[in-house]
């Protein structure tokens, strides 16, 4: 690059960070009507003459898609990238139920023989997941019964239906009409692969863990609850704060012999990971 294209780039460079300084100062002077404005995505959109219904206490993540017939219950929770169509058929999620990040459920009117096929997804239900990873599930027109889990990846076709503990897999394919059993003397069966077929039991850490996480994260989605009902105000001050307590040295203060609270607006609830005990102070 010569001297004067290292001077054009020099002056691009200084009007770039002009209009950034710019943007942010005007997006300071407008406060919470900067977020009102930008908020262009839909969460929640009728479709025809229907319109998704949401209890209080869920929690719908920024980026989701509800629409139309969709019943969503009590302490359930929707993640980021998730779309829920209920357009030519209905969708409803239990209680305590959490679609994981970038999830599909969407409907099929009827099948080749005419049977109706909304999609039914039961209370405490995992969609999505793979112990500490997940998500983006597919289910169409199919029945998750209550305390059943879907991992990453797997997609569900018409007709399936998942009976209450069982485990699809990640990545599994599980064909038109399917039914995965919860198994003789209620056995907790495994299905994965491509087509989906029983691989073995569920072991005993499976069982306690699919019952365990349904519960944190209908916990953790209250914590993003709080954090997108934040005002712009609110998001500023706790940025100030986190610079302000962002070098602290927990053995550096030991040594001298200082003793800093941490602001509470910064402490995250104990119900989040709940297999953690607090620290004793």
């Amino acid at each position: 690059m010569g001297t004067l294209g290292r001077a054009i780039y020099t002056v691009g460079f200084w009007v770039r960070e002009t209009g950034q300084a710019l943007d942010r100062l005007g997006c300071r002077l407008q406060g919470n009507y900067y977020f009102q404005e930008q908020r262009k995505h839909r969460t929640l959109m009728n479709i025809f003459d229907k319109a998704p219904v949401v209890d209080k206490d869920a929690f719908v993540a920024p980026g989701a898609s509800v629409m139309g017939d969709v019943l969503v219950g009590r302490g359930s929770s929707i993640w980021y990238g998730c779309v829920l169509r209920g357009d030519v058929n209905s969708i409803s999620v239990g209680s305590g139920t959490n679609i994981q990040d970038n999830s599909l459920v969407h409907v099929a009117k009827s099948n080749l023989s005419g049977k109706v096929l909304p999609t039914i997804i039961g209370d405490n239900v995992t969609v999505g997941e793979h112990y500490d990873e997940g998500h983006s599930a597919v289910l169409h027109g199919c029945t998750v019964e209550d305390e059943a889990f879907v991992g990453m990846g797997a997609t569900l076709l018409d007709g399936v239906v998942v009976e209450k503990h069982a485990m699809v897999a990640a990545g599994a394919l599980v064909r038109q009409n399917t039914r995965i059993p919860t198994g003789e003397c209620d056995v907790k069966q495994v299905w994965g692969g491509n087509p989906a077929k029983f691989l073995r039991k569920l072991t005993e850490e499976e069982i306690a863990f699919i019952s365990q996480s349904a519960t944190n994260y209908s916990n953790l989605a209250q914590v993003h609850a709080a954090e997108n009902a934040k005002l712009f105000d609110e998001i500023e001050f706790e940025k100030v704060l986190r610079k302000k307590f962002a070098k602290k040295d927990e053995e550096y203060d030991s040594m001298l012999g200082v003793v800093r609270e941490l602001p509470p607006e910064l402490i995250l609830p104990n119900n989040v990971l709940p297999d953690k005990e607090p620290k004793a102070k």
